[in-house]
């Protein structure tokens, strides 16, 4: 069976000894488990830029495994933080519609409303470790530490606000020093940040990358010999060129019977007029071709790329889903900053959804 993202916590439980888990990853007994997550690092960018990363690239090579699907930030935090697939944990995207309000929620900019444990009910693996007696620490910058995203998907740690790498190292050390056994997630942005803004392997993206290598060699070194790092990231990113960018609200026909547009460019959620929803998507494919996979919501569980969905998660998908093909996006004024931006991710490619599944250990 395939690794996925949602594997990771878990098997750090049970390398930590915690009754209930499986590990998957093959970390083996452990006192410590580090888990470092490089948003946006893709397993294809890190082999084809390995010169940018080289304590990373040296070390044992393994398959990679998947991101969640979609693949992006929310569901990929979710799905690591809960060990479950989006059908279940219910972040479905970069954003979706919550049918109990008919509002559209974007995790990566929610505050206390909605509540965050009642969108995103499920037990988190943080939560079963801690209470197993183990420490559990998250180290990562302090904006995000109230965030509604950190509560519906990581809830269940000590939180240590830390913004550069000496930051991190600081509290690593801390956590390693004053416990026998702990669990400790440190949390990287920039090759995300960049890649979106500047393009990946870019001379920002390189340098980006540069700098999150010198964070996994500072963290590995501060390994004792019963620990073990692991390196992941929670999605890749692929470059989507202004000649490959489709307007949802230029192109005739695709706004005609749609209410909300949600997701991000390269996968949309749209949420039909009552009865629309047949003619919406034969107009869609019938419009943008192989350019752009259009499929019903049902069509889209039926993938089984969101793992098994919850009855009252289903809701959330949207009426369609728009999975962009190839450096194919589909832009929108509703998130206009987002559609502006040349590194995307969220569809289905290898470049997108093939992320690292790297454990370290002290030689």
């Amino acid at each position: 069976m395939l690794l996925t993202l949602a594997d990771v916590l878990p098997s750090a439980a049970a390398a930590l000894g915690v009754h209930g888990y499986r590990d998957r990853l093959g970390i083996s007994p452990v006192n410590h488990v580090v888990v470092c997550l490089i948003d946006g690092l893709g397993w294809h960018q890190l082999q084809r830029f390995a010169g940018s990363a080289p304590f990373v690239s040296q070390q044992t090579a393994r398959a990679p495994m998947e991101a969640a699907f979609p693949s992006t930030t929310p569901v990929g935090l979710a799905s690591l933080g809960t060990g479950l697939l989006s059908g279940q944990h219910g972040m479905v995207g970069a954003s979706f519609l919550l049918p109990e309000s008919g509002r559209l929620l974007s995790p990566l900019q929610w505050g206390g409303d909605p509540v965050p444990v009642a969108v995103q009910p499920e037990p988190t693996i943080f939560e079963a470790v801690a209470r197993a007696g183990r420490r559990v620490t998250i180290i990562a910058p302090g904006a995000y530490q109230h965030s509604g995203l950190t509560r519906a998907a990581l809830r269940g740690s000590t939180y240590r606000p830390s913004e550069d790498i000496e930051a991190r190292v600081m509290e690593l050390r801390r956590v390693l020093t004053d416990s026998d056994q702990s669990l400790t997630y440190v949390y990287w942005a920039d090759v995300d940040r960049t890649g979106h803004e500047s393009g990946v392997g870019s001379h920002h993206w390189r340098a980006a990358l540069a700098t999150a290598d010198q964070l996994v060699e500072r963290l590995h070194a501060e390994l004792p010999a019963d620990a073990a790092l692991i390196v992941t990231a929670d999605h890749g990113m692929v470059d989507c060129p202004v000649d490959y960018r489709l307007s949802i609200d230029l192109t005739p026909g695709l706004r005609d019977d749609v209410v909300h547009v949600a997701g991000e460019p390269r996968l949309r959620h749209i949420y039909t007029r009552p009865g629309a929803q047949a003619n919406v998507i034969a107009t869609w494919q019938a419009v943008l071709g192989d350019r752009i996979r259009v499929m019903s919501r049902q069509e889209l569980i039926d993938t089984g790329r969101l793992g098994p969905v919850d009855d009252m998660i289903s809701e959330r998908i949207g009426d369609l889903v728009a999975v962009a093909e190839g450096q194919w996006m589909l832009a929108s004024h509703t998130d206009a900053r987002v559609s502006s931006l040349i590194g995307q991710h969220g569809s289905w490619s290898p470049e997108e959804m093939d992320i690292p599944a790297l454990i370290v250990r002290r030689a």
